[in-house]
C-alpha cells in the first residue's frame, strides 16, 4: 500500500479491497471438507484489530477455545500491542487496518474490532464487506446510525456477529429470564440498572498542553473517524472513554453488561422516548462549568418500551451512574448489598423483585432468602463455560457459518441493545448543553429533563430538533461515509 493510503478514502478501499477479494467466499472448512478437500486445520484465523487492553485478553479467549488461530495483528500503538505480539510471534503485524485488510483479506476468515468507540464501525464495516465474521467490543459502535447500519449489514453479507457483552452467555441472565417466565415476580413495569463508573475524569476541560506525539503511537491512525486535534496526555490506555469524540462514557462501558439482561428477559426492542438529567460542575461560586468535550461526571436517564410479547404494558427502563443508585427495596435486608456493590440491575414486579450484579451475575429473588426456596424449571439452554465462553461461542459460530450459529450477542440482538446504550447517551448529553437566558443573564439548560418522542423506523428525535445532531455524526475527511 501506498504512503498515501492513510489519506484513502473509506469508500475507496473498500472498492479496492472488494476487488481484490471477488470471487473468494469464506465458507467453513468442514463444508469444504465435505466436497473431498482436506483442510489443514478446522480453525479460524483470526486477524486482531486492536490488541492491548481488553482486546489483548479477547484474543487469548479466542486462541484458548483451542479452535482459533491469531494469524495478523493491528494497532496503531506499538506500547499497547507489546504483550500480544510477545504471545502470537508468528502473527504478522500491522499499524493500519486498511493496510491489513487491503494485503490480507484472503487470508483470514474473521476479524475481532476492540478499539475506541470511535472506530468501531469502521472498521467491523469493513471486514464484513469482505465477508469476514466479527467479534467488536461493547459498546457495538460509537453513534445511533452505526449501530443500525452494523444489524443491517450482519445479515446482508451473511456473516457470524457477536458483540463483546460476554454477561449474554452468563448462566446468570437464563436464570433471571426462568424466574420471570414462570411467573415468580409477577408482571414487570420497571427496571433499574446503575453503576459507579466513570473511574476515569469526567466534567473536565479539553487538556491545554500539546506535548509531542509518543514515537511508539500514529496519533493520525488513532483518531481516525474523530475530528484531528493535537496530541494530549491521558487518553490511553482507557481515559478516553470521557470524552464525546473517542467513547461513550459510563454507558458505553457498563450499559450493555447492565441493559442486556432487562432486553433478554422482557425482549425489549426500541425505546419510544428518552428524558435524563447531569450531575453539574461548578467552576467557581454560582457558575456551571460547560465542557462540551467532556462526557458529565454523572447522568440518569429514563426510557419508555412499548409493551412487549412479554410484558401487560408499558417498561420503564432507569440508568443512574456516577454512583447514583436507586431506593434499597424494603425486602432486602440492611446488611445486603444492592448489586454487587457498584454495579447492578433490579427487576420490580407485580408480585416480587429480582436483582443481579453486573454481567447479571449473581441472580437473587427479593427476599433474598426467597432465592433457595423457589425451584423453576431449566428452559434455556446453557452456554458451556458461561460468560467465559461468549469467545468460544463466536469461534465455533463462525466455523458452522452463517445461519448455523448459536449465539448470545448476534448483531440482530446487540444492535437494537447498543442503540438504546446511545439514546440514553443522547439524552446525558442534551441535557449537558446550556442555552443563554433571553435576558442575557446566565443559562437555561432546555435539554434537562425534556422528554424526547423517538421514531425508530427513522431514527430521529420528533420534537427536540437540537438532539438529532447526535444520532449520526460526520466522520474527518477521508474515513467516510460509512
Amino acid at each position: 500500500m501506498k504512503q498515501d493510503s492513510k489519506k484513502q478514502s473509506r469508500r475507496d478501499f473498500i472498492s479496492t479491497a472488494s476487488l481484490a477479494v471477488a470471487g473468494v467466499t469464506i465458507v467453513p472448512r468442514h463444508v469444504l471438507g465435505g466436497r473431498g478437500f482436506i483442510a489443514p486445520s478446522d480453525k479460524l484465523v483470526v486477524a486482531g484489530i486492536g490488541v492491548g487492553g481488553k482486546g489483548r485478553s479477547d484474543l487469548k479467549n479466542f486462541y484458548d477455545s483451542g479452535k482459533a488461530e491469531i494469524a495478523y495483528l493491528c494497532d496503531v500503538d506499538d506500547r499497547m500491542a507489546k504483550e500480544s505480539r510477545e504471545r502470537f510471534p508468528k502473527a504478522k503485524y500491522y499499524h493500519d487496518w486498511r493496510e491489513l485488510m487491503d494485503k490480507e483479506s484472503k487470508h483470514f476468515d474473521a476479524v475481532s474490532v476492540s478499539t475506541p468507540d470511535h472506530n468501531h464501525a469502521v472498521i467491523a464495516m469493513g471486514a464484513m464487506q469482505l465477508g469476514k465474521h466479527v467479534y467488536v467490543q461493547k459498546p457495538m459502535t460509537h453513534d445511533i446510525y452505526e449501530a443500525r447500519k452494523l444489524t443491517e449489514a450482519a445479515g446482508k453479507y451473511k456473516v457470524v456477529t457477536q458483540m463483546g457483552n460476554q454477561g449474554a452467555s452468563g448462566d446468570g441472565v437464563r436464570q433471571l429470564r426462568e424466574w420471570f417466565d414462570a411467573g415468580i415476580i409477577g408482571d414487570v413495569h420497571t427496571v433499574y440498572t446503575w453503576t459507579n463508573r466513570p473511574v476515569w475524569p469526567q466534567g473536565i476541560p479539553w487538556p491545554a498542553q500539546s506535548p509531542a506525539v509518543p514515537k511508539e503511537l500514529d496519533w493520525d491512525l488513532w483518531l481516525g473517524t474523530a475530528p484531528y486535534k493535537s496530541y494530549v496526555d491521558g487518553l490511553i490506555p482507557g481515559s478516553w472513554r470521557g470524552w464525546w469524540d473517542y467513547g461513550t462514557g459510563a454507558l458505553g462501558d457498563l450499559g450493555c453488561h447492565l441493559l442486556e439482561a432487562p432486553f433478554s428477559v422482557l425482549d425489549l426492542k426500541y425505546p419510544t422516548d428518552v428524558q435524563a438529567t447531569v450531575g453539574s460542575v461548578y467552576t467557581a461560586f454560582g457558575e456551571r462549568g460547560y465542557f462540551e468535550d467532556s462526557c458529565p461526571p454523572s447522568g440518569y436517564a429514563i426510557l419508555t418500551f412499548p409493551k412487549t410479547s412479554k410484558t401487560q404494558g408499558e417498561i420503564k427502563l432507569h440508568w443512574m451512574d456516577g454512583g447514583i443508585k436507586p431506593m434499597r427495596p424494603d425486602e432486602l435486608e440492611a446488611d445486603e448489598i444492592m448489586g454487587d456493590g457498584n454495579s447492578g440491575i433490579l427487576f420490580i414486579g407485580t408480585k416480587g423483585k429480582m436483582m443481579a450484579s453486573e454481567y447479571a451475575a449473581n441472580p437473587r429473588l427479593i427476599p433474598v432468602s426467597k432465592t433457595k426456596e423457589v425451584t423453576v424449571p431449566k428452559r434455556y439452554e446453557r452456554v458451556k463455560d458461561g460468560a467465559d465462553g461468549h469467545y468460544a461461542q463466536w469461534v465455533e459460530g463462525a466455523i458452522a457459518g452463517y445461519g448455523n450459529a448459536k449465539l448470545s450477542a448476534p448483531f440482530e440482538l446487540a444492535g437494537p441493545l447498543t442503540e438504546t446504550v446511545l439514546m440514553a447517551n443522547l439524552a446525558i448529553r442534551v441535557a449537558d448543553i446550556p442555552q443563554p437566558r433571553p435576558n442575557g443573564k446566565g443559562f437555561i439548560y432546555p435539554g434537562s429533563n425534556k422528554l424526547m418522542k423517538w421514531d425508530s423506523a427513522n431514527m430521529r428525535i420528533t420534537n427536540y430538533e437540537d438532539a438529532n445532531q447526535f444520532v449520526k455524526r460526520e466522520y474527518r475527511k477521508g474515513w467516510g461515509p460509512l
